[in-house]
């Protein structure tokens, strides 16, 4: 049975259960494993997937792919782009996150939520709000970079929103021959197309992102769509 949440982020939630009711810690923790079903924390634990489901997808990942992260909202794509850059930096690697959607203290709380403080990552997460988010803005941006940085769009789509920006199918072309060239892996954070309809399949899937302008999807080597709390991996060829 999956868990609700990340064991980090249970741990954090038995905590402040813990302050808020003056209880001991052990016993918060069963509350919460009562919660999830199981009768004590001790048997969470050992029952509890031996990787979840972002560090299973990050030790997917090689340096040059292409990732594409896709769920209707409100189902975690955003959260799971970042667990991926909390695996990343675990790894020792920089992660970078690209956006127009969110303020950089949106993506600190949504950090926090996850129980990580990314101040003790020694500087390896970035942020980058700029309005000239582009192929060529990342591409100029991430030209140091070392190998192995995880690199974020948030979204694919804020790509095709500019119309003095190349066509959408040449700026992932152009990124995927940077990744490839630099040893990066570059996610990016999908919309799905409101004709998605969860009764008839319980995962989208990539005939089901949203693409205004022609896009070659194989062009990305694994996604990652999300449903409900489940995940589903697949490599595109």
């Amino acid at each position: 049975m999956p868990l609700s949440a990340p064991v980090y982020h249970l741990k954090r939630q038995a905590k402040l259960l813990s302050r808020n009711e003056k209880i001991p810690l052990h016993a918060a923790l069963d509350r919460i494993a009562l919660k999830e079903g199981f009768s004590r924390w001790s048997l969470l634990l050992a029952k509890r997937p031996a990787t979840a489901p972002a560090g299973e997808f990050f030790g997917r990942l090689t340096p040059g792919d292409l990732v594409l992260i896709g769920a209707r909202p409100g189902h975690g794509k955003t959260l799971m782009s970042l667990e991926l850059a909390v695996e990343a930096m675990k790894s020792g690697n920089r992660s970078v996150f690209f956006t127009l959607e969110y303020t950089e203290k949106d993506i600190l709380d949504r950090f926090r939520a996850l129980g990580v403080d990314v101040a003790h990552f020694n500087g390896l997460f970035g942020f980058d709000t700029s309005d000239a988010i582009s192929a060529g803005y990342i591409a100029q941006t991430m030209a140091a970079a070392p190998p192995g940085t995880l690199v974020i769009i948030d979204y694919l789509q804020l790509l095709d929103q500019k119309r003095d920006n190349p066509e959408l199918m040449v700026q992932i072309r152009a990124l995927k021959a940077f990744a490839r060239e630099k040893g990066l892996i570059i996610v990016f954070i999908s919309q799905i197309d409101r004709s998605y309809d969860s009764s008839e399949k319980p995962f989208p899937g990539i005939d089901d992102i949203r693409l205004p302008n022609p896009l070659d999807l194989t062009l990305f080597d694994r996604t990652c769509f999300l449903n409900r709390g489940e995940v589903q991996f697949r490599d595109v060829r």
